[in-house]
């Protein structure tokens, strides 16, 4: 479609270049059905106000009658393998303790004491423990959550240990992924996840470990800071020397209702933006294998053979050799393309083998947030699974590339972070009051602001 045409406010598309459903069903093998669905509507164009972001009355209406309600991942069921075992997830000031029984069961709860209210366990630790026990008073809870032993008990003539067992939080697993909600009245994971289970069902995250976690304080809303990955709109600018093999303007963004959207955008494909001089098929799989164009070409592409796919065959003898496995049943795009998801409201799933990223964004104040970015690789056919590492801690000046296991990307998640300060600063000195949204490849922002005024417009009601 060209930007000449008469179109109504939505309809347009790049012009002149295939979009990327057109590009991925054209490759040998095709695409999976999933990621060939259409779900896009037009969802209006007015300014998203900046004092979303940056009010703090705003943020206490979303951790009041939002963040109170959503379902959200928590751990990993690698976090908990062993009775005993225990997670403690927060989010703003909110606290869950997930633990393991010694019948193996999964409970998850309140991470506050029935007396007085201390704690039981510290936010953001994790271990290994016999019973939940208060380390102010000694209250202590069986890992059951039931209450076993209270000292001076003479004194509470009032406490009936029947009705002192600690509060359960409503939990579920997905994929490998345990999920909770402080809603008790919640509808169900399967429900609010939408097209979720359905899409991911030959990609079983579950079947994945994790390889790398990182922690890292961003100076930004969480809301900023989700928003920076949920569009490829930016890769000209903050990404430019990936231009030459990144599918950026001709993406592909869907909605599937209130909690979950997607884009995809392709690998081996150039930038739309690059109108002249546009690279050879061979030249583009020389950059994807790391050669530079001046050095020459490397390995001879096949005939009849395109960029992605001799990358994608790369790509998946590479990780042949390194996970023991064949991964030759997927297709190009599984394997090479930037694929991902988005579960209202602050995670991100990467399904493809080379780009198997899992995102989470947490509020640290009105201006922070907190982010976690894990890499999941496939687990070992024989052999145990490597356990989940320690996460990684980085203050906000540090670069992604200190972590061990991000040199791959570190770089360029330190691209898509360094803007987030400038962006708060700007939203705060701005005479504009609002960002003025692109109606397509920033749809799924608009989106995201929308489910949000979805569980805030009972407020007053």
């Amino acid at each position: 479609m060209s930007l000449n045409e008469e179109t109504k406010p939505g309809d347009a598309r790049c012009p002149d270049h295939p979009s990327t459903k057109e590009l991925i069903k054209n490759d040998k093998g095709g695409a999976p059905k999933p990621l060939l669905e259409e779900s896009y509507n037009f969802l209006g164009d007015e300014d998203i106000p900046y004092e979303r972001y940056t009010s703090e009355k705003f943020a206490n209406a979303e951790d009041e009658h939002m963040w109170s309600k959503v379902w959200q991942w928590a751990c990993r069921e690698e976090h908990i393998p062993e009775p005993g075992d225990y997670y403690v997830y927060d989010v703003g000031d909110r606290s869950a303790i997930i633990v393991r029984t010694e019948d193996n069961e999964i409970k998850v709860y309140y991470n506050s004491c029935l007396h007085r209210g201390t704690q039981l366990k510290p936010a953001n630790s994790s271990g290994f423990c016999k019973e939940l026990k208060c380390p102010f008073h000694g209250w202590s809870w069986s890992l059951k959550g039931e209450l076993e032993f209270l000292p001076c008990d003479w004194d509470f003539p009032h406490v009936n240990k029947e009705e002192f067992s600690l509060p359960e939080i409503k939990f579920d697993i997905w994929c490998g992924f345990i999920f909770i909600n402080f809603d008790e009245n919640a509808k169900p994971l399967s429900e609010y996840l939408g097209v979720l289970p359905r899409h991911f069902e030959n990609w079983k995250l579950e079947d994945r470990y994790i390889e790398t976690h990182v922690i890292k304080k961003l100076p930004a809303n969480w809301k900023v800071s989700a928003e920076a990955f949920l569009e490829a709109y930016h890769v000209l600018e903050t990404h430019s020397e990936g231009v030459y093999t990144a599918g950026d303007a001709n993406a592909d963004y869907d909605i599937f209702g209130d909690h979950i959207s997607r884009f995809v955008h392709t690998i081996g494909y150039t930038s739309p933006h690059i109108t002249e001089n546009r690279p050879s098929e061979q030249e583009i799989f020389d950059i994807l294998m790391g050669k530079r164009t001046e050095e020459g070409a490397g390995q001879k592409l096949p005939e009849g053979t395109s960029a992605r796919e001799a990358y994608a065959e790369h790509v998946q003898e590479t990780m042949k050799e390194k996970f023991k496995q064949d991964f030759s049943h997927l297709t190009v795009t599984e394997t090479i393309d930037s694929i991902e998801y988005f579960a209202f409201p602050n995670a991100f799933f990467f399904p493809g083998l080379q780009l198997s990223m899992v995102y989470r964004f947490r509020p640290n104040g009105v201006d922070g947030a907190l982010f976690d970015l894990l890499f999941l690789r496939p687990k070992p056919i024989d052999g145990p699974c490597p356990p989940p590492p320690e996460p990684f801690a980085l203050e906000i000046e540090d670069s992604y590339t200190k972590c061990p296991g991000t040199e791959f990307l570190g770089a360029v998640y330190d691209q898509d972070t360094n803007n987030l300060l400038s962006q708060t600063k700007g939203f705060k000195s701005s005479f504009k009051k609002g960002q003025s949204l692109g109606n397509y490849q920033e749809a799924r922002t608009r989106h995201f602001h929308q489910t949000i005024d979805k569980y805030l417009e009972n407020i007053n009601g």
